[in-house]
């Protein structure tokens, strides 16, 4: 009886203690939420200096600052590209990677206001939230490294610097040089003006130039002499236009003619027109692309000029992966949306007028989590590659006003000020417990490998650019 007394009176003096031990969620949220000034900071001080693909030395760095400040092994130069970057923190177990994106799009300068003000005339803008994308993940890596150390848990954290999402497709070559080779699931997420977690494919895009080369003449005086490139370029045009009818409705072919000459009188001896085709099945999109290519060589036959043919780019689409998006959606859903104060609610509604939209969301959808769901975007993202090598998930939260478009400037004006922190602290905080559940959990990565391993079908991973250079150039002109 003695002894029963003496273990009852343990547990009473045992309980208060265990109830001040906070959860493991509670200790990332904490973490991040103590944090939240400090990566505030960090993504604005790259909204203000925004750098366009495989130039974004100053953003990487302020990335990699954090991140060595925080005890993580960083690795810079990775895959050939100088802004590219993997940091490590490895104390055994699973290996969960995070992509962190930072570059900025052209002629999109804006000043965090909710009207038009251009900071830099023709300059750059964080029109796709990069500047927070990059930053939320490092936020989530750090404090999932402190919650690791604090429970003393045999884990492994790798952040992953990508370079040149919008043009440049810099997880192409990572991904293609085996960078991701040995993690058992990457996390990412992107901004948005909602909040969803869902399992998501979207298209492969291939895209690449054709040069024609001909004979310069003058056209009214020897114009038999001349063999117009720009002929073969209108040529190639005309027959991809008719090749429309009979691709996969589901395809997508963009084009824009680059060069077609300097003067009306005289014959064109070089031309160029770009391509972008989409589809979301590799195997169709390979013979589109085999397609464009055969009507470019025919096109130079009957002009009597020569075509060049340059595959620029190469992505895979997403390939979903149920298991994971599922366990995000869950955190997502425990954590809520996004709360906008009086002044937030002032500011998102007078830039909402600025819309050309007959129909604007209410406010009230940045506080919603999206139903789960299956989707399809029809775009395309560099995240794509990455899926098809290791079992990948990815959110989106409101750091936008609701209704706001990507690749706009009212998206670079919420993506420098407290909208988009708010948004960018909430995907931080959804990484990291989603993180932290594939850590203590490790037969989630059991079944989200099993779901990868069937969805994959036996496909072997091939990067669509083949052993190209990477095209660290791209944007040095622009």
């Amino acid at each position: 009886m003695k002894r029963i007394l003496l273990g009852l009176f343990g547990l009473i003096i045992w309980f208060p203690i265990l109830a001040q031990e906070p959860s493991h969620e509670a200790f990332i949220v904490k973490q991040l939420d103590a944090n939240t000034e400090r990566f505030s900071k960090a993504a604005r001080e790259i909204w203000e200096n925004p750098e366009l693909g495989f130039l974004e030395v100053t953003s990487s760095k302020v990335l990699i600052d954090e991140l060595k400040a925080s005890g993580f092994n960083v690795e810079v130069g990775v895959a050939g590209m100088p802004t590219a970057f993997v940091a490590t923190y490895d104390k055994g177990g699973p290996v969960i990677g995070f992509l962190a994106e930072y570059d900025a799009l052209p002629g999109l300068s804006q000043d965090a206001v909710p009207y038009r003000s251009v900071i830099v005339e023709g300059g750059n803008g964080h029109g796709c939230g990069h500047n927070l994308f990059g930053t939320a993940v490092v936020a989530s890596g750090v404090a999932l490294k402190e919650w690791i150390d604090a429970n003393n848990i045999k884990a492994t954290i790798k952040i992953f610097g990508t370079p040149a999402e919008e043009t440049g497709g810099g997880k192409v070559y990572m991904a293609r040089d085996g960078i991701f080779n040995g993690v058992d699931a990457v996390i990412n997420w992107h901004p948005s003006d909602r909040n969803a977690a869902n399992a998501s494919t979207c298209n492969a895009v291939i895209g690449g130039r054709f040069r024609f080369y001909g004979e310069t003449a003058h056209a009214a005086g020897s114009p038999q002499r001349g063999r117009s490139a720009l002929d073969a370029v209108e040529a190639m045009n005309m027959m991809v236009n008719m090749m429309r009818e009979h691709v996969d409705q589901e395809s997508r072919i963009h084009y824009i003619i680059s060069s077609g000459g300097l003067a009306p009188n005289v014959v064109p001896d070089f031309a160029e027109v770009r391509y972008m085709i989409r589809h979301p099945d590799i195997t169709e999109l390979k013979d589109m692309w085999a397609r464009i290519g055969r009507a470019a060589e025919g096109a130079a036959m009957g002009t009597g000029t020569r075509v060049e043919i340059e595959l620029a780019s190469g992505l895979y689409g997403l390939l979903p992966n149920e298991t994971l998006a599922k366990q995000m959606h869950k955190n997502l859903s425990s954590l809520g949306g996004v709360e906008y104060d009086e002044e937030e609610i002032k500011w998102a509604t007078e830039i909402q007028k600025t819309f050309n939209s007959p129909k604007v969301p209410s406010l009230d959808v940045a506080k919603k989590v999206q139903p789960y769901a299956l989707n399809f975007f029809p775009a395309s993202t560099d995240v794509g590659d990455v899926s098809y090598v290791v079992p990948t998930v990815g959110l989106g939260t409101a750091t936008w006003v609701p209704g706001t478009a990507a690749h706009t400037w009212q998206a670079v004006a919420a993506d420098g000020m407290s909208i988009g922190f708010k948004g960018m602290m909430l995907a931080a905080k959804t990484m990291a417990l989603t993180g932290k559940d594939l850590i203590l959990n490790p037969l989630i990565i059991q079944e989200a490998k099993k779901e990868f391993d069937e969805r994959l079908g036996g496909l072997k991973y091939e990067a669509l650019v083949g052993d190209k250079v990477v095209p660290l150039d791209f944007n040095v002109t622009k």
